[in-house]
């Protein structure tokens, strides 16, 4: 009978911890990009110092299908640009009808807008696209988005003016390699890999276009989420001069319901291990006490978050 009670109780305790377990995805990006390293780093840091959590990245579509995934209520945070999360909040655009009460935990790293061709397509400029073969991002993804703003910007029409293709950054550079469009839009971080494994291929010499000069009429539109940027010569083999360009903050999310405990081991366990993430990509210096802030998220924020920051004497509300 002893026997038979410890195999009762041992079995009771693992239900209990499997009860207590708990699985989170990160939705990211493609893998081309900096939102699917940066996620795996997280989930990582999460599945590592939070007691029963399991914590995947997710590939997907980019931020639209991400907060598409934090609607369904299911147990996802996510890597987003902060106009589609805008979008998102607000039910309009992409999410027409369809808002979703998403809210911040953190204010990520700049996403700078870049816009992609190489020598002999003749395209050196951003009204050169007219007429072109151009990506303007995968489908579900907030390159697509902001790529339809700076088109606009630029006096042109997307679905007149050009032959437009959906792809990820990674297909878009094979795609450009092989001639088969002519320049592309992805917004990114520093350095981007795809960018990178373009901008060293043999024979190749890149161009990076100028649309810092739409960024008022994008801000007079959208509102100020929009700011001018600077991607720096040394960013990408072949760049000739600073490339004057575009940039939205990058946010992590969560859906308004996730409980307040997790929603702060989250934030508090990230926050904590920044060197980690740091050593996943570059990008996650910028993870900074001055970057949390109301107007840097442009969305509400999650309680458990300001009650985090609040503890490290970071006002947010």
């Amino acid at each position: 009978m002893r026997i038979v009670a410890r195999i009762a109780a041992f079995c009771a305790g693992t239900l209990a911890l499997a009860a207590q377990a708990q699985n989170l995805s990160i939705a990211t990006g493609g893998t081309g990009g900096v939102y699917y390293p940066l996620g795996g780093g997280m989930a990582a840091v999460l599945s590592k110092h939070v007691p029963g959590m399991q914590a995947t990245a997710e590939v997907t579509g980019g931020s639209v299908a991400n907060l598409q995934l934090i609607g369904t209520g299911k147990g996802y945070i996510a890597l987003t640009q902060a106009d589609a999360a805008i979008d998102a909040v607000k039910g309009q655009d992409k999410f027409n009808g369809k808002p979703i009460p998403v809210r911040t935990l953190m204010v990520l790293y700049p996403n700078r807008m870049h816009v992609v061709s190489i020598e002999g397509t003749g395209v050196t400029k951003i009204q050169d696209i007219k007429g072109k073969r151009v990506s303007t991002g995968s489908g579900g993804s907030a390159t697509e988005v902001f790529a339809f703003r700076v088109i606009e910007a630029a006096g042109l029409d997307k679905d007149k003016d050009m032959k437009r293709e959906r792809l990820g950054v990674a297909e878009s550079v094979n795609a450009l390699k092989d001639r088969k469009i002519d320049a592309f839009f992805w917004v990114g971080g520093l350095p981007t890999a795809g960018v990178t494994d373009l901008a060293t291929t043999p024979g190749v010499k890149i161009r990076m276009v100028d649309i810092a000069q739409l960024v008022p009429a994008m801000q007079k539109k959208h509102g100020n989420i929009y700011i001018k940027d600077v991607i720096p010569q040394r960013t990408y083999k072949g760049m000739d001069t600073d490339n004057q360009a575009a940039t939205v903050t990058n946010l992590l999310v969560a859906h308004e319901s996730m409980d307040q405990k997790t929603a702060y081991s989250i934030v508090k366990t990230l926050w904590d291990h920044r060197v980690d993430l740091v050593r996943v990509h570059a990008e996650a210096v910028n993870i900074k006490p001055e970057n949390q802030r109301k107007d840097a998220s442009s969305i509400p924020w999650h309680p458990a978050a300001v009650k985090f920051f609040a503890e490290q004497g970071i006002k947010i509300q």
